[in-house]
């Protein structure tokens, strides 16, 4: 599995981005996906997941209210929506196949990841 994820980019606190993540082979359609972000020094950490038929979304407590993830079957795609950025949320952000249909926060769960793609938020 490829996963390929963009979107990402230097803003400002208070604006937004939306992330993209796809799947060159195709191969997610009955997989829940999850993104995750993981800031410099830091563990990677989950922030959201969606089921394969894009309902069963679940998020960090952290990005709650501010992002959405949501997925376009026919376009192979999973998004995050990234609202009211603060520079707590500059990380690398990385989406991952989860084993399910639907899925939760644990990594050991997820076997696929794609690149990252990285997020800055200035002050």
């Amino acid at each position: 599995v490829q996963l390929q994820a963009s979107g990402g980019g230097l803003v400002k606190a208070g604006d937004s981005l939306r992330l993209s993540c796809t799947d060159s082979r195709r191969t997610f359609s009955n997989n829940a996906v999850g993104w995750f972000r993981q800031a410099p020094g830091k563990e990677r950490e989950f922030v959201a997941v969606i089921g394969w038929n894009g309902s069963g979304a679940y998020y960090a407590d952290s990005v709650k209210g501010r992002f959405t993830i949501s997925r376009d079957r026919a376009k192979n795609t999973v998004y995050l929506q990234m609202n009211s950025l603060e520079p707590e949320d500059t990380a690398v952000y990385y989406c991952a196949k989860h084993r399910k249909s639907f899925g939760g926060s644990s990594r050991a769960d997820y076997a696929s990841w794609g690149q990252g793609t990285l997020v800055t938020v200035s002050s």
